[in-house]
Formats: C-alpha cells, structure tokens, sequence
C-alpha cells in the first residue's frame, strides 16, 4: 500500500488497491486454503494458498497484479 515501500528499495509497480481488490475477487465465495511448502533463511513460513482450485500466486503474477520477486514460482 502506499508508503509501505521503504527508501532505497525496488518496489513493485502497480496499483496496490486494484491488486488488492482483484485478490478480493478471486477469494470471493471460496474457500482459501494455504499450505507451508518451506521455510526462508529467515525461519518464516513459506506457504502456497489456493481458493476454489487456483493458485493464488500464479493466478495475480498471470494477471499482472503480482511479479515473481524471492523465488521461482512453479506455475
């Protein structure tokens, strides 16, 4: 969202609010399930989520609401 993006750092492109209401809709009236598939240097979790069969990640890089950043998104 704007003025989460700190100084000196690439942010990424776009409109916050039309990824954010796109994510909207593709969880509208489904079920979001995520799964941990591993752990980042960090000791974070790193989940995939879906809702209603589709990948939520690959769905918003795909429609240009999202780009690949950390890691390689198996799609």
């Amino acid at each position: 969202m704007p003025g989460a993006c700190r100084h000196s750092r690439q942010c990424t492109p776009g409109d916050p609010y039309a990824s954010r209401d796109h994510l909207s809709s593709l969880t509208a009236g489904r079920s979001v399930r995520c799964e941990r598939v591993d752990t980042d240097r960090y000791g974070r979790a790193v989940v995939r989520c879906s809702a209603g069969g589709i990948d939520l990640s690959c769905q918003m890089v795909r429609d240009g609401f999202a780009v690949q950043r950390y890691g390689r998104l198996d799609c």
